[in-house]
């Protein structure tokens, strides 16, 4: 069960802050209900460690991170990922992370100087900002 996902794109976290990227992220995910349990992971070292966390695929490539979908993993979204996202945002300097959901859904992360910016609903609980307002997407199908 879940929600699955497929996201694609590319951002610019320098490899130098890949370390506290991934701590603050692990933080982040600590405090939401999801995938993660702090208590039976280890700490990671890297952004490309949380991969199944972030419901996605990730690559460095020097400073920039490569997002992509990865089937053997089968990533479902949660508050966790959308927690990873919001985390990293401090450490990326520009970039955009798209996410299709499997309904297809579509939704974006944009970063820009250390900031994260939605465009689109998130399909899976029908946010229009990360963390922020909710829209019950049924009342939008049948008003």
């Amino acid at each position: 069960m879940g929600y699955a996902v497929n996201p694609s794109g590319r951002v610019h976290l320098p490899e130098s802050d890949d370390a506290a990227a991934a701590a603050a992220a692990q933080a982040a995910m600590a405090e939401r209900v999801g995938w993660y349990n702090p208590d039976t992971v280890p700490p990671v070292g890297t952004v490309t460690d949380l991969a199944d966390e972030a419901s996605a695929s990730i690559i460095r490539d020097g400073d920039w991170l490569e997002f992509g979908f990865d089937d053997a993993g089968d990533p479902k979204w949660s508050n966790q990922a959308t927690a990873f996202y919001v985390a990293i945002a401090p450490f990326v300097r520009s970039g955009t992370v798209d996410i299709e959901g499997e309904d297809g859904a579509r939704w974006s992360y944009t970063y820009a100087n250390g900031q994260i910016t939605q465009q689109g609903w998130n399909g899976w609980d029908g946010s229009i900002e990360p963390f922020g307002e909710h829209v019950n997407l049924d009342s939008l199908n049948n008003p």
